[in-house]
């Protein structure tokens, strides 16, 4: 099965830069949505660097029973995170997820999904989602390169990165893609307001030793890398992707229009 699929649009842009600060900036930023599916999953560094720039976190997990926003009027954007279930999942929480993601893509706010979250935005977008036709996963570190879009959007891409995955998605039709890779080649892709990643920039130290001690993926699956390599290729790749998360999120969350970033004055 080949998830090779281009899109010919030339129609991305930079991120825009950091806007100096005026007065209404000082007043309080609206949260960003964050999705999780696991009792103890955390939004790791993604969390981390929205929180640098100010934003607050509305955490909720679907699939133990919160209930996701009828609008992103009162959210800055939205991130749906990995885990270990499918997109073609039967569950009712995993087709809702999917069914909401049509929300900020019609209001046009900043959405980021990464591994399962962007598999469930490839899927809202109707492209496929499976596994390796040979049965390969990407668990570990695993170079990717990106295109000349994304070098457009974004520069300094890390020339490694973290995988924690079975699936792997077709590229969206009308979306970008802005890195590529060997057995999964849709490794990010852009759809207006709404960015996929299929590797995982958010995980934190702590949470490489939880994934590679009770992690839902065997580590001896076709393509995994021992446990080992994961620590040795954090040591050496985790800076360049590191600074490039930093750089993604503040790019990312800057699309959000002016007047929606600020809470609406009483």
């Amino acid at each position: 099965m080949s998830f090779r699929s281009y899109s010919g649009h030339q129609n991305v842009l930079p991120f825009p830069g950091r806007r100096a600060l005026g007065a209404t900036d000082l007043a309080p930023l609206k949260p960003v949505l964050i999705v999780l599916h696991q009792e103890t999953s955390t939004p790791g560094r993604v969390g981390n660097a929205l929180r640098a720039l100010g934003y607050p976190l509305d955490i909720r997990r679907p699939r133990f029973g919160d209930p996701l926003p009828a609008t992103l009027e009162q959210h800055a954007g939205a991130v749906i995170f990995g885990g270990p279930m499918s997109a073609n999942d039967s569950d009712d929480y995993v087709r809702r997820e999917i069914d909401w993601i049509e929300i900020p893509l019609r209001e046009q706010r900043p959405f980021l999904g990464i591994c399962l979250g962007a598999q469930m935005l490839a899927k809202q977008l109707g492209a496929k989602v499976a596994p390796h036709h040979e049965g390969r996963v990407e668990v570990g570190y695993y170079p990717i390169r990106p295109t000349a879009a994304g070098h457009a959007l974004c520069p300094d891409w890390p020339a490694h990165v973290y995988h924690w995955h079975g699936e792997g998605f077709q590229l969206p039709g009308g979306a970008e893609l802005l890195a590529e890779g060997d057995d999964f080649p849709v490794q990010a892709f852009q759809h207006g307001h709404a960015f996929g990643l299929q590797f995982h920039p958010d995980v934190t130290y702590a949470m490489m030793h939880r994934w590679t001690t009770r992690g839902c993926v065997r580590m001896d699956s076709p393509g995994a890398q021992p446990r080992h390599l994961h620590f040795e290729g954090r040591a050496v790749h985790d800076v360049a992707e590191r600074a490039w998360l930093k750089n993604f999120i503040a790019g990312w969350i800057a699309r959000v229009p002016h007047g929606v970033m600020l809470e609406a004055a009483e």
